[in-house]
Formats: C-alpha cells, structure tokens, sequence
C-alpha cells in the first residue's frame, strides 16, 4: 500500500498533504495520486461495508480526501483525468445538513466525477438549471429531514418540465429515505447509505 492510500486508510488527516506532495515529489503524476487514493476509499468502503468503520470514520475520511484534493486539485488538468461522468448534488430545500453530501462528493470526485456541489437548502428549479448547464448525466438530493422528502419530488418535475428530465438519472440520499421511496417521488433511487448510493451511480455510469 503507498503512504498516501496507508494515510487516508488510516485517516491520518494531519499528515495527507504532506504524503501527497512526497508523492509528487517522487515523479508521481497527479493523476496516478488520485487512482491511488480511489483505491483507498474504496477500501475505507468495504471497512464500512464490514462494520470495522463506522459513519464517524466514514466522515474523518472525508475530511482526508479533502486534504488530499487541495494539494491535488490545482494540479488536475482536464485533458490529465477524462471525468467518468457529471453529477450535480446539493441538500434539497429546507434541509441544511451537509456531512452526508459532503462525504458522497468526495466519494465521487475521487472516483473521477465532476461534480458540482450546489451546497444546502437548494430549490429544485437550482438543480435543472445548472444540471442543464453543466450537461450532466447525474443529479443527486440530499434529504436527511423527512419534512424535506416530498420536496424531491419537485427535483424531478422541475427536469421534466425543463426537457432534461430524459437525460438524467436522480438519486436522492439522506437518513430518511428509503428505496421504496423512488416510485413514489418519480425518482431513479433513493437510499439512506452514502456507499450504497455511491455504487449505484458508478453502476449507472458503466451501463451507458
């Protein structure tokens, strides 16, 4: 295992930008540092998956990766990291968490998504309009509130009524939702597990 996947598997937040930048002193590519941490967050993954990490180390590894992406994202050229695909994630509106969406952009970036973070408390015309702009294949809800969860509906019509509706998979995650749910707000997924929900999308990317 390479220091850098031992730093983020270990989550040793203090000590991840420095590994990187050893990294690439040592002639790694930012592109090859990034491949390496992948495989470290899918282990960091599997640990969850197994119940030997749970949310709260689930959480700390986002904050690893982050550190990891300030040394790293300056550096990434787009012609250096063909983005497996385009998500657009926010926090639905009248929900202000954001650990959950936070922990599943990491998740993605590091598995190379674009991925544009709208931040909380988003009404669903925000999620057409940039997923729109942006061309992107994904559009992913956060909704932890149960209030909130009928909101998610509006995330679909707003795209349906906008045209792009067809041309994009919806996913919503949150502690409230579960896979029943989907159906019922006209939605492609819905979980309450942000790996789970993380899998899900990479299984959508590679069937196109």
């Amino acid at each position: 295992m390479s220091s850098c996947r031992d730093a983020l598997v270990s989550l040793a937040v203090d000590k991840m930008q420095d590994c990187v930048r050893a990294a690439l002193d040592a002639g790694e590519s930012p592109a090859e540092i990034l491949k390496d941490l992948e495989a470290g967050m899918d282990e960091v993954g599997l640990k969850f998956q197994r119940c030997e990490y749970f949310f709260s180390e689930l959480i700390m590894a986002g904050e690893t990766m982050k550190e990891a992406l300030k040394v790293l994202k300056p550096l990434l050229e787009l012609n250096e990291v063909k983005a497996q695909g385009t998500v657009v994630i926010g926090t639905i509106q009248g929900d202000l968490h954001d650990i959950g969406k936070d922990i599943v952009s990491t998740l993605l970036f590091s598995s190379g998504f674009e991925v544009h973070d709208l931040g909380i408390d988003v009404p669903p015309e925000k999620f057409m309009q940039r997923a729109k702009e942006t061309r992107a294949n994904i559009v992913g809800v956060s909704a932890l509130l149960s209030v909130t969860v009928p909101t998610v509906a509006k995330v679909a019509e707003a795209l349906k009524n906008g045209g792009f509706r067809d041309k994009v998979k919806i996913i919503a995650g949150g502690a409230a939702m579960r896979p029943e749910y989907a159906a019922q707000l006209g939605i492609d997924a819905a979980v309450n597990d942000a790996i789970q929900g993380v899998e899900i999308i990479k299984a959508w990317v590679k069937s196109e």
